[in-house]
């Protein structure tokens, strides 16, 4: 069965984003690069929420290549939006039905793993449904004081293991996590 990974930034107050959707305080350096890619390189699709689609449909196509460029751009894309009317990035394909069966469906299906970047809200969803295989999140060591939470609306207590740790010269430290 397939495996559901979501990578997200986290600042160690615990924000996604900040107040106006800035992602100003990512640290990306060539170690982050290469770590990127050896994650893209590792999954057969994306997963997108609708305001991380559009964020990374208005850059990545027109972005200079490079080896997150191409996997970007080449990789499957499944969008979930209830609003969206139509995805145009290559390989993308727009899912306005029910989230649960969509993902249970793709798990089931035979490929390789699943990646969601960004898309707090797909996650949260993913995460209350208990369809996320592993969580990385990449502690960044930063304040900001306000934002949005990387996992809102938890209704009832997750437990978690952890599976790995991996310090970055940054400072940031990403924490892998699957389910206790």
């Amino acid at each position: 069965m397939r495996k559901i990974i979501v990578q997200n930034n986290v600042t160690l107050d615990g924000f996604f984003e900040g107040p106006n959707h800035e992602i100003d305080w990512f640290m990306f350096d060539s170690e982050a690069f290469q770590h990127s890619v050896k994650l893209l390189n590792s999954v057969d699709t994306i997963l997108f929420g609708r305001a991380t689609y559009k964020v990374m449909a208005s850059y990545w196509p027109s972005a200079a290549p490079d080896a997150i460029a191409d996997k970007m751009n080449s990789l499957p894309k499944i969008v979930f939006s209830s609003t969206l009317q139509r995805v145009d990035w290559n390989n993308s394909r727009l899912v306005k039905g029910d989230v649960a069966e969509e993902v249970s469906k793709l798990k089931r299906q035979p490929g390789g793993d699943m990646v969601v970047l960004g898309s707090a809200t797909l996650a949260s969803s993913l995460l209350q449904l208990g369809l996320i295989d592993e969580y990385r999140v990449h502690l960044t060591p930063v304040l900001i004081g306000k934002g949005t939470p990387l996992f809102k609306d938890i209704t009832e207590t997750l437990r978690l293991k952890l599976i790995e740790t991996r310090s970055f010269a940054s400072g940031v430290v990403e924490l892998s996590y699957g389910r206790a």
